[in-house]
């Protein structure tokens, strides 16, 4: 058995060992509000003479419910108090794909809006199209309206570099927020059964799984107690991937054929043949099973911690204690990091610097400390934390999850045509999952097939 102090020093020695950390032990010297950059236009560089008072700008976003009426009141605070009398409007246009198919069939009239969220393979269709300004450089870093050296470093590096375009040319998104693949563990049937620690590779995860579906535990009554309900989502398989040290897109192609994704996928489907993992009956399946008691272990984003928190503390009179932990891994843990980004459609110079004045002013840290807990995403910046205090205190697994961030990260390609493919990744799972053939096979037929995307997309 491994020991939780084991995991605990983990987390804690990569966290310690990232150098810009040293940035939010300094609190926020050095950095500038966006209330207080000048009112004038520029005098000098690319953007000289634009002024962006008076404008009014359209912020397409995927936001509801609790999360709408707090960034409303956000956008009531930043239309109060900006010394430009810049005037944002948040509307909500329904899903990510909703706001896709509207920006795509926008992008030809050019009635856009002058801020979109934005996945990154989502924004280098737009930026493809013609649809988004050049480069969002020329305002990060400009040096009257961007950031400066120490605002940079107060950014987690996978974040703030993760919205380039593919060969690195062009910055086409800024991040709001970000979430991570997270495994997602229930520590009082764990230690019920024996065991000191969440598992830190996939033979641990098979026996710690295998045992729970044969033995249960006391927290659940009936007698079909599963190890685990296996999410076929692109993303896992990505973060399994990286996990093991691999990657799934390199040097402009799709590769789903190394042995870290094949190793994966075929321990997915002998866990399953063993009877210690089932497919997704249902909607949401995964997660209920969780939340119920009857699965041991769940897989998905930490953007579901809110949901997860309150299905339990409303399913157990008195909750069982669950935390979040990396992905199974093979040297050091890497983390699967995403989330829409917002991208400034091409509208005018002063809509556009507008438009970038709400997302910088959206990303400080005391902003982003409030959206962090009414959100559970975790914040872009380092320094936000020294504002989280509470949150952590009031929601444990919200820190583990924030903690897993800290050190190595990858991102999942960042192409137009991933969308597609990540519907191909899911569809080879769960044939696989259903006795569909042999698994290196399979994948090698996926690489193909991903790439003739690929280069549809490319032809267009």
């Amino acid at each position: 058995m491994r020991k939780l102090g084991v995991f605990v020093a983990l987390v804690l020695v990569v966290a310690l060992a990232v150098p810009v950390l040293g940035v939010s032990a300094q609190g926020d010297e050095g950095f500038v509000h966006t209330f207080d950059l000048p009112t004038e236009p520029a005098a000098d560089g690319p953007l000289a003479g634009v002024d962006p008072s008076g404008q009014t700008i359209t912020w397409w976003h995927q936001h509801s419910g609790q999360r709408e009426e707090f960034i409303n009141s956000m956008i009531e605070e930043f239309n109060a108090g900006n010394p430009w009398g810049i005037t944002v409007e948040g509307s909500l246009q329904g899903s990510y794909g909703d706001i896709y198919q509207k920006m795509i069939a926008a992008i030809p009239t050019g009635d856009v809006p002058n801020l979109v969220v934005a996945y990154q393979n989502n924004a280098q269709a737009y930026y493809q199209a013609g649809g988004l300004v050049d480069n969002m450089d020329v305002y990060v870093t400009d040096s009257q309206w961007g950031f400066n050296d120490a605002e940079v470093a107060d950014f987690i590096p996978g974040f703030y570099t993760q919205d380039y375009t593919a060969d690195g040319s062009a910055r086409i998104g800024f991040p709001p927020n970000r979430s991570t693949e997270s495994l997602y563990f229930n520590a009082t049937a764990l230690a019920e059964l024996g065991y000191d620690a969440p598992p830190a590779s996939w033979q641990e995860f098979h026996d710690m799984a295998c045992t729970f579906t044969e033995q249960g535990w006391s927290g659940y009554e009936g007698d079909d107690t599963i190890g685990y309900t296996i999410r076929t989502d692109a993303s896992f398989i990505a973060a399994a991937t990286f996990a093991a040290g691999g990657k799934i897109y390199n040097d402009g192609e799709f590769d789903f054929s190394s042995p870290a994704t094949v190793d994966f996928i075929q321990f997915m489907v002998d866990l399953y043949n063993d009877g210690c993992a089932e497919l997704v009956a249902e909607q949401y399946g995964d997660q209920n099973n969780f939340i119920a008691g009857r699965a041991l272990f769940y897989t998905g984003s930490s953007s579901g911690l809110p949901y997860i928190k309150s299905g339990i503390e409303d399913a157990f009179a008195e909750p069982f204690e669950w935390h979040v932990a990396y992905i199974p891994y093979a040297d050091m843990p890497v983390q699967n990091i995403y989330g829409a980004s917002v991208s400034i459609p091409k509208t005018t110079p002063e809509g556009e610097l507008a438009a970038w004045l709400f997302v910088r002013w959206f990303t400080e840290p005391e902003q982003q400390a409030r959206w962090a807990e009414i959100s559970n995403y975790f914040p872009v910046r380092y320094s936000t934390a020294a504002d989280m205090g509470s949150l952590f205190e009031d929601f444990p697994q919200y820190e583990d999850a924030w903690n897993l961030i800290q050190g190595e990260t990858a991102v999942e390609p960042q192409v137009a045509s991933y969308d597609v493919v990540r519907d191909e990744m899911a569809a080879t799972f769960d044939e696989l999952l259903s006795g569909g053939g042999d698994v290196q096979t399979a994948l090698a037929d996926l690489t193909a097939q991903a790439n003739d995307i690929q280069a549809s997309f490319s032809a267009e």
